[in-house]
């Protein structure tokens, strides 16, 4: 927990960002955990993917939004992927819920956080992408940040499902809520994505042990489970995985997937798919990767030695 908490101290540390952004040794990470930093690396990294009997959901990474007109522009950003991924043929749905590739936005990139409307205007940038992705057969999920935006997050996913019920969401296990919030969600036409969780959480709401988390997670998977929805689980832990197959038995459940992270454990997301699971790799792509890389190595710290050593043998 203290290295953890001292990598998401890093995130937000303007100088050492400077540093390793800078660092010509990043970029060998970097490439291994992110999509690239355009649409057009982004596409193709897709078309890898999906060429290796994988499904795909992409994240645009950008600075905070402070401004109506940068909210704007991030909403522009993913109506111009939808169209990219489009015109190469790589949209398409798997069924009334799932797609080939899909968008996964951050409500606060869109307009949540503004001073003024920011619920409004999120919705709104929301709504339109939302249409967007249904007109090209993609989908949308809507990923969940701290635990502040939690309640508004899922307000906004009620209203958006009113229009648009294949929308996805994000449920974090480490929040003490989430088992409440599973089963409040496990309704029949909902997606919902479970993963462990990234930010640096008060113990008042989120647990802080790695095996209360785990044992969290493995109640929210039942919750999610028992229900008539559509769980994703988003883990890279193999003994959640092999839970989560033995249970999805045990529930007579055949429609769930997993979800992992672009550039960990490649080799597993292609056991599983090549064993009938469908298996959805999250493709971050952008210049401003630096936040999402951090938590990253906060969500699994032995991701930072794979970094340690990309410096060491290239610096």
């Amino acid at each position: 927990m203290l290295l953890r908490t001292a990598i998401l101290a890093a995130a937000r540390n303007h100088r050492i960002e400077a540093v390793v952004t800078r660092a010509p040794v990043s970029r060998s990470v970097v490439r291994r955990f992110v999509g690239g930093p355009d649409i057009q690396s982004a596409v193709a990294a897709t078309k890898t993917l999906l060429a290796s009997g994988l499904t795909v959901t992409l994240d645009h990474l950008g600075e905070d939004t402070t401004d109506r007109a940068h909210a704007d522009t991030v909403a522009a950003a993913y109506l111009d992927v939808l169209t990219a991924l489009d015109r190469e043929g790589l949209t398409g749905r798997l069924g009334l819920l799932t797609a080939r590739a899909e968008v996964s936005v951050k409500l606060s990139a869109v307009g949540q956080a503004l001073p003024v409307d920011g619920e409004k205007i999120a919705l709104e940038h929301a709504q339109t992408i939302c249409t967007e992705a249904r007109r090209l057969g993609a989908t949308m999920t809507l990923d969940m940040e701290d635990h502040t935006t939690t309640d508004s997050t899922l307000e906004i996913l009620r209203q958006l499902r009113v229009d648009f019920p294949e929308t996805g969401a994000v449920l974090q296990a480490y929040l003490r809520r989430t088992e409440s919030d599973c089963r409040d969600l496990a309704y029949a036409g909902s997606r919902v994505r479970l993963c462990k969780g990234a930010y640096d959480e008060p113990a008042s709401v989120a647990f802080q042990k790695r095996i209360d988390v785990d044992r969290s997670y493995v109640r929210c998977m039942n919750a999610l489970l028992a229900g008539d929805g559509y769980p994703m689980f988003g883990t890279h832990d193999p003994r959640l995985v092999e839970i989560a197959i033995e249970q999805a038995k045990s529930h007579g459940k055949q429609t769930f997937e997993f979800q992992m992270l672009y550039g960990i454990r490649p080799d597993e997301q292609r056991r599983l798919a090549a064993a009938g699971h469908t298996v959805r790799v999250y493709v971050p792509y952008g210049a401003q990767w630096y936040g999402y890389l951090m938590r990253r190595l906060a969500e699994r710290p032995a991701n930072l030695a794979f970094f340690a050593r990309a410096l060491v043998s290239k610096g």
